[in-house]
This record gives C-alpha cells, sequence and structure tokens, in this order.
C-alpha cells in the first residue's frame, strides 16, 4: 500500500511541475492581472480631468458674468435682475451646469459678485461619490456704473 502511494504521489507531483514549467498562458494569466488596475488608473485620469474641465468653466463663467454685471451696459445679455445675470453666467460656462448653481450678490463690499457651487457625481464604479467644486468672482464696478441690480 505504501508503495501505491508514493506512485500516485509521484504522478501528481510529477504533473504538477510540468503545469508549473508550461508558459504558454503566461501572458493572459499576467495581463488578467494587470488589466483592472491599469483601467481604473486610467478611468480616473479621465475622471480628474473632467473635473479640472468644470473647474476651469466655473471660474470662466463667474468671471464674466461679474465683469458684465459691474459695467451694467445698456443691452447685454447680463444686465437686469439676479435671474438674468445667473442665466448669463450658465451660458457662458461651457458645461452643462445650471443656472441655480449660480448665485449673484450686487451688495457685496468688493462689487458685483457672482458665485457657484457645482456638485460633480464622480462615475466610479461601486461607489457613488462626489466632490463639490466652488468658484467665486467679484468686480467692482466703474465709478460712474453701478452693479446690475
Amino acid at each position: 500500500m505504501p508503495m501505491m502511494r508514493s506512485l500516485i504521489l509521484n504522478g501528481l507531483i510529477g504533473r504538477f511541475r510540468a503545469v508549473a514549467k508550461d508558459r504558454q498562458a503566461a501572458a493572459a494569466v499576467e495581463l488578467a492581472l494587470a488589466m483592472p488596475a491599469l483601467c481604473l488608473f486610467i478611468f480616473g485620469i479621465i475622471q480628474v480631468g473632467y473635473a479640472l474641465w468644470v473647474q476651469n468653466a466655473l471660474d470662466y463663467s463667474v468671471a464674466t458674468a461679474a465683469r458684465c454685471a459691474s459695467l451694467n451696459l445698456t443691452g447685454s445679455s447680463c444686465v437686469g435682475n439676479t435671474s438674468q445675470v445667473t442665466t448669463y453666467a450658465a451660458a457662458q460656462s461651457g458645461a452643462t451646469v445650471d443656472s441655480s448653481a449660480f448665485t449673484y450678490t450686487r451688495t457685496a463690499a468688493c462689487g458685483c459678485q457672482v458665485s457657484a457651487s457645482y456638485t460633480l457625481a464622480l462615475d466610479i464604479p461601486w461607489d457613488a461619490l462626489s466632490v463639490t467644486l466652488t468658484s467665486s468672482s467679484c468686480v467692482a464696478p466703474p465709478p460712474t456704473k453701478t452693479c446690475a441690480t
């Protein structure tokens, strides 16, 4: 009986060594192990780039809207009430940011202030993460003008 057990063990060990020495599928296994991490890394870079783009769009739109509100030019699309200034800011953003994300304050100490707060949902699998992007700009009107009402 011990002789039979020894032959079976030697046969199993021999087969295991043969499988261990076989390198035909090594590249496929390595790819299967590395690909999820690589894909998540690339997807993370894309998400960070998108967040930076939206932040830049918010910065540009609040600066443009504050400047336009401070000039208070007749016939301008941002002159008028608060909703016109925030709608103008949303139109200038270039991103899909709703006008409700913008606030306009004409009585700020620094002049005409436009602020934005936008919650960006990150498309990360298995987790519902979001980041809040904020931006603010304040422009003093020229001496002969007042901020849009």
